[in-house]
C-alpha cells in the first residue's frame, strides 16, 4: 500500500506543485516560507514527511498575509512537530528557491530551545516525522535540507539560493 502511494505522489507531484505555486502566484505575486533546523540536546535534527511530495524536509511552511516570518515558523513547528519554542530561534539565512520558481524566498531559522510533549501522528499533511543523527539521515532527505545542515552543522558557507 505504501508503495502504491508512493507511486501516486511521483506522479501527481509535479502537477501539485505547479498549480499550487501557479494559484500564489495569481494571488500573491511572490511567494515566501520558512522552513527550521531544530535540533536536540542531542545534535539530532526534526524532519518531516509530507503526503503530497516525495523526500524528507525540514518542518515549514508558508507565511500567511499579516504574519511574521518568525510567526509563520513557530505555527508550522506546532502543527507540524507539536514542537513549541522555550527560547529564541535564530535566523540562518533567507534563500531564493528558483528550484520551485523565481518569485519563491525561503527563510530558515535555527531552533535548539524548543518543548515537544510528544511524537505527533501521521495525519494528511504529514505522514512520517522524527529526529535523525545528523550523519546518518533517512534516505531521501532532500538536497535542500542536507545543504542547510551542512551550513549549519558543519560551518559550510552560506549559499543565496535553495537548491
Amino acid at each position: 500500500m505504501a508503495k502504491r502511494l508512493d507511486q501516486i505522489r511521483r506522479r501527481f507531484e509535479p502537477l501539485l506543485r505547479r498549480f499550487f505555486h501557479a494559484y500564489f502566484l495569481v494571488v500573491r505575486g511572490m511567494t515566501l516560507g520558512v522552513r527550521a533546523v531544530v535540533l536536540d540536546a542531542d545534535g539530532r535534527v526534526f524532519l518531516v514527511k509530507h503526503s503530497y511530495v516525495s523526500g524528507w524536509y525540514l518542518p515549514g511552511g508558508g507565511v500567511d498575509f499579516g504574519e511574521t516570518m518568525e510567526q509563520a515558523m513557530r505555527r508550522e513547528l506546532k502543527e507540524e512537530g507539536d514542537i513549541d519554542l522555550t527560547g529564541e530561534a535564530m535566523l540562518h539565512g533567507i534563500f531564493l528557491n528558483s528550484h520551485v520558481s523565481r518569485r519563491d524566498h525561503v527563510a530558515v531559522y535555527v531552533v535548539r530551545h524548543f518543548r515537544q510533549d510528544r511524537l505527533p501522528e501521521p495525519n494528511r499533511e504529514i505522514i512520517e516525522c522524527g529526529f535523525f543523527d545528523a550523519a546518518c539521515l533517512p534516505e531521501g532527505t532532500t538536497n535542500g535540507t542536507r545543504l542547510r545542515l551542512a551550513e549549519v552543522l558543519d560551518g559550510k558557507p552560506l549559499m543565496t539560493t535553495w537548491r
